[in-house]
């Protein structure tokens, strides 16, 4: 598996990370009223689920998949922004 697919998989995952925030925050919300504790939780989870997306690197130079410049986005890079190499192959 390369490691953009592994990247590719870790998007996925916070994508469920994310969904799974929301509805609990709703569910809260609709039972118990707004509450500031359950939008911490769910911040707090979505941190540390997302705590993995900083291995994410390039093996030949170290530049992170999910940094374009200073922002972050949510996909990974196919190719390396600084070295140009093809993430998505594996080595022959």
């Amino acid at each position: 598996m390369t490691i953009y697919d592994r990247a590719s998989r870790h998007a996925w995952w916070m994508l469920g990370a994310l969904t799974v925030s929301v509805l609990f925050v709703a569910v809260v919300d609709r039972f118990y009223g707004h509450s500031t504790l359950a939008f911490a939780a769910a911040i707090v989870g979505l941190v540390v689920a997302n705590r993995r997306m900083l291995s994410y690197n390039c093996p030949h130079c170290g530049k992170n998949l999910f940094f374009r410049g200073l922002f972050v986005v949510p996909w990974p890079n196919r190719t390396c922004g600084k070295c140009g190499a093809a993430l998505d192959r594996t080595r022959p």
